[in-house]
């Protein structure tokens, strides 16, 4: 029989839900509406002159060659991080699984990024790949490679991909980890009884099962490559050289906190929540028919 709990005092479920939903109001709910009330407006930096525009912000936006641009580079930047970082952590998940001896080190040492903030992450980086003293900046100018992010767009664009990456990592590799693990080894050992390799076993059982797993850290990276990489570029790029790695996300700061255009930043927050919502419905509603439960 199912045991279900029940509250005599219905008062009681009310007072437990609240901090909550207290958390989610303040922190969630009413930023996101100050929000779409700065977009509507225009105001000085000091709030002394403000005066209500309705979609204004949102006209001068999509007229602004700058603002595609970057969100022509945000597309690019998000796809690069969640696929290669998916790849990457379902590679790592998959030799963790099979390792024996020394399996709780090597798992360890994969989880460890996982503590580092981004911004930290973003400086480890940056330090590394320095133009003048970085260590991988000398080995790669070893081989014949002339690497300074400083200057060229590509690479800097290439150094925050890089950084980004690392930072999520093992987030995914726990989240794959965990999904290898619950997989009954009885459907794997039937498959190698039938005389299935360890590729066809891969692609035909495993990753099968692994869907909804996939599917969850599909909607996660995408999200934190559009607003959680704010750190790497904050401390890394800046959005240079020459707004080669100016996602969104910095450009809603930069605008903002720079150039003091406090309603026109206000509506490219409001357009990049939106955009989140949207693509997290569409995963939702239309890729999860294809995940195996």
């Amino acid at each position: 029989m199912e045991k279900r709990v029940t509250f005599n005092e219905r008062w009681l479920a009310y007072l437990l839900v609240a901090p909550q939903m207290i958390v989610t109001l303040v922190f969630f709910f009413w930023p996101s509406g100050q929000a779409v009330y700065q977009s509507l407006i225009t105001e000085d930096a000091f709030g002394g002159n403000t005066q209500f525009v309705w979609f204004a912000n949102f006209s001068a936006l999509f007229h602004d060659d700058a603002y595609f641009a970057s969100a022509r580079l945000t597309v690019a930047f998000a796809a690069l991080v969640a696929a290669i970082g998916l790849a990457v952590s379902l590679l790592l998940a998959v030799m963790a699984d099979r390792v024996i001896r020394g399996a709780t080190i090597y798992k360890t040492f994969l989880i460890w990024p996982y503590a580092v903030a981004p911004a930290v992450a973003a400086v480890l980086w940056g330090f590394m790949f320095n133009p003048s003293v970085g260590i991988v900046v000398w080995l790669l100018h070893g081989i014949g490679i002339d690497f300074n992010y400083v200057s060229n767009g590509n690479q800097a664009l290439l150094l925050i991909v890089l950084a980004s990456i690392w930072s999520q990592i093992s987030y995914n590799f726990l989240f794959f980890l965990a999904g290898l693990q619950s997989i009954p080894k009885s459907l794997i050992e039937a498959a190698a009884i039938d005389g299935a390799g360890p590729t066809r076993r891969f692609w035909d059982i495993v990753f099968p099962l692994l869907s909804p797993t996939g599917f969850f850290l599909l909607v996660v990276n995408i999200i934190y490559a559009l607003i959680g990489t704010f750190g790497v570029v904050a401390s890394l790029t800046q959005g240079g050289p020459a707004n080669a790695t100016g996602i969104l996300v910095w450009k809603i700061y930069s605008d903002g906190f720079r150039g003091q255009d406090l309603g026109g930043s206000s509506a490219q927050s409001v357009i990049l929540m939106v955009v989140m919502i949207v693509l997290t419905f569409i995963q939702f509603r239309f890729i999860e028919r294809r995940v195996h439960y």
